[in-house]
């Protein structure tokens, strides 16, 4: 929630470092800078990707947020950041998912040689903004448009019975790989759920703790109902592209 960047660096033995938080080149940590003091919700939730997104070999940082935004922290090299970030913009107004929690992940989905953007959301689903720079370029990002469509489950926020998940739910978050070998990138998507969890038969240890627990409430032990419970929890979802 801090908004903080760290890295674990590796080591010769296959080991990592204790996580340690990024600094820009000024020495402070690096952070979204914060555009509405009155809200403070433009560098919380923050996601982000290291990829060479302007091509100059040095990896950078491509982040998400709470608010559904995008920024590119540009690397100088051997592991430094700028200290301030620069906003995404598709044309001059700054690139934003539907939904919030953005989740930026480059990769070149239609395969014509540059980098693209795909995002999960809190709405669910799926969603891909398209490169028309050409390889080599500077990214021109298009305006985001759905990929995967939200799962009618992902918009009711409502606990659901596992029965009843037909794809993902709310708060998505998306990798691309070639799963399968086949030559075509495809979808790993995970989600956010509460799922209902009826309590299953009670043994003589769960009937105990439940007269107690009724005592406690001051009830009577046969007046006592136990409730179904929700877990939250989150599911992994594969799409193959065809």
């Amino acid at each position: 929630m801090a908004g903080l960047f760290q890295v674990l660096w590796g080591q010769p033995d296959g080991t990592f470092k204790n996580a340690a938080t990024l600094t820009g080149t000024d020495g402070e940590p690096l952070i979204i800078p914060v555009v509405d003091k009155e809200n403070w919700i433009e560098n919380i939730c923050t996601r982000p990707s290291a990829v060479d997104w302007d091509n100059d070999g040095d990896l950078d940082l491509v982040v998400g947020n709470y608010p559904g935004g995008f920024y590119l922290f540009t690397g100088e090299g051997q592991g430094q950041f700028a200290s301030q970030p620069q906003v995404i913009t598709t044309g001059d107004v700054p690139l934003k998912i539907n939904g919030t929690h953005s989740d930026p992940f480059p990769v070149d989905w239609d395969g014509d040689g540059d980098l693209d953007l795909l995002s999960g959301s809190s709405l669910g689903g799926v969603q891909w903004a398209e490169n028309t720079a050409g390889a080599g370029a500077l990214p021109d990002l298009k305006p985001f448009e759905s990929l995967i469509e939200p799962s009618p489950a992902a918009q009711t926020g409502a606990p659901q019975e596992e029965t009843e998940l037909a794809g993902p739910a709310r708060t998505t978050r998306v990798w691309a790989d070639d799963v399968n070998v086949d030559g075509k990138l495809d979808i790993l998507l995970g989600d956010t759920v509460s799922v209902k969890n009826p309590p299953a038969s009670p043994s003589a240890g769960d009937s105990a703790e439940r007269d107690l627990a009724s005592d406690r409430q001051g009830i009577e032990p046969s007046e006592y109902v136990a409730r179904p419970a929700t877990e939250r929890t989150g599911f992994v979802w594969l799409y193959l592209q065809k």
